[in-house]
């Protein structure tokens, strides 16, 4: 207990249980997902920490404190608040390379016109320099990465609370909240090469700003995720491909279930989110039947793609805006045995990119998409893209009629609502 700060000292005004009747009495760390919000609130709904006593109440300013507070007590409720900017990055990408890896020599090592672009790197023995890459991006993956116990509910405190290069790990656990965060996406500082990931090749990162692996019940609440002060724009490029630094800002992957994501921003980022990662027969066996996602109110900004790309859940996708910027993709992928249902949402195109592009199909697999604006006014976004894509002809009827909904608004008013009151810091 001694690495946090003043956890004795944070009495709240209702210990104990929480209910939702004590939510407006006890403020926002206390605050437990309303009932018909999304699927969090299937079952038994989604609580956090919200019955955590005094003893299991923390307020945290660095990286070290933020991981003692989580390890603290197991999976006793507990609430996490993060006051200020946290740094996961540490003291640097030098500080977490092992004795004799050299980036220089693996450029020279793996350029394709010596390895060529038909065999990956991962039969490379540990003294190699892909070995010694793999051994640094362990030494950061230990650090960068915290595990978020069960009945968690991590807040931030006022308008300025986030992380920089943080990967929340919410793996194999019930009942997570995550509110009120700013996250700055980890930058990977060794990216694998693999030369046989497309024609070109392409460089690969790990690191989600937050993951959701197996986990069920997770609220994601008025957060904000970019890539801050390193954008792709900003990344170098070797052997003729970008050196993508970057993974997701939110994946949702490994038969987890009950997710609600609602009222937060997701902006100036490339592959965005994914529900479900492969389509594989041993990742279907984990994903099928599971995979159960909403998003609200989310405001999707300057975005390639990913917004996200589903595969097997059952996803229901209302009230959001999608503003498109600079090499927009698209933003709804429909992938292997998807049940996508996307309505009342708006999205701003810029000129030169056509309402046709929203969609992408992946897999053969029917959507429900009704009553969606774009640029004000309504769009059957099926039928433009069977029009504009006509080699990837999209069934319409999801299958299933979302009920877990609270409000739902016109999609006319969502961007007014979403664009001022989404993200972090408009937690109210």
């Amino acid at each position: 207990m001694s690495a946090l700060v003043g956890s004795t000292a944070l009495v709240l005004a209702v210990t104990g249980t929480a209910s939702a009747q004590s939510v407006h009495r006890t403020g926002p760390d206390r605050q437990v997902l309303p009932a018909k919000d999304g699927w969090a609130a299937y079952g038994s709904g989604t609580t956090g920490g919200a019955a955590a006593d005094p003893a299991h109440v923390y307020t945290v300013t660095t990286w070290e404190q933020f991981k003692a507070a989580l390890a603290d007590g197991g999976s006793a409720p507990k609430i996490v608040r993060v006051k200020g900017t946290i740094d996961a990055d540490g003291p640097g990408c030098d500080s977490f390379a092992v004795p004799g890896y050299d980036f220089a020599t693996y450029l020279k090592t793996y350029d394709p016109a010596v390895w060529g672009r038909t065999k990956n790197l991962d039969g490379e023995p540990g003294n190699s320099p892909e070995g010694l890459r793999r051994a640094s991006a362990a030494q950061q993956d230990a650090f960068v990465k915290a595990n978020v116990p069960a009945n968690t509910t991590i807040i931030g405190v006022g308008r300025n609370a986030g992380f920089k290069g943080a990967s929340l790990q919410i793996k194999g656990v019930d009942n997570v909240i995550v509110r009120n965060l700013a996250f700055e996406s980890p930058l990977d500082c060794f990216p694998q090469w693999d030369p046989t990931d497309t024609a070109d090749g392409n460089w690969n990162s790990e690191y989600d700003s937050a993951v959701v692996y197996g986990s069920t019940h997770v609220w994601m609440d008025h957060n904000t995720f970019t890539d801050g002060e390193h954008p792709d724009s900003t990344l170098p490029s070797y052997y003729g491909r970008i050196y993508e630094q970057h993974d997701g800002e939110l994946d949702v992957v490994k038969g987890a279930d009950y997710v609600t994501a609602s009222w937060n921003v997701f902006e100036d980022h490339d592959k965005t989110i994914l529900v479900g990662n492969s389509d594989g027969a041993s990742t279907a066996a984990v994903d099928r039947g599971h995979l159960k996602v909403t998003f609200h109110h989310n405001l999707f900004r300057n975005l390639v793609e990913r917004a996200p790309r589903v595969r097997f859940g059952q996803v229901d996708s209302y009230n959001n805006h999608f503003v498109a910027g600079d090499g927009y993709s698209y933003s709804y992928g429909i992938g292997m045995e998807s049940q996508l249902v996307a309505e009342h949402n708006a999205f701003t195109l810029p000129d030169g990119v056509r309402a046709g592009s929203v969609l992408k199909k992946w897999k053969e697999a029917p959507v429900t998409a009704g009553d969606n604006y774009v640029n004000g006014r309504p769009t059957d976004l099926i039928a433009v893209h069977n029009a504009d894509v006509p080699g990837e002809i999209l069934q319409s009827g999801a299958g299933w009629t979302p009920v877990l909904r609270t409000r739902v608004d016109r999609p006319q008013a969502v961007p007014g609502l979403v664009d001022h009151c989404a993200g972090a810091g408009h937690l109210r």
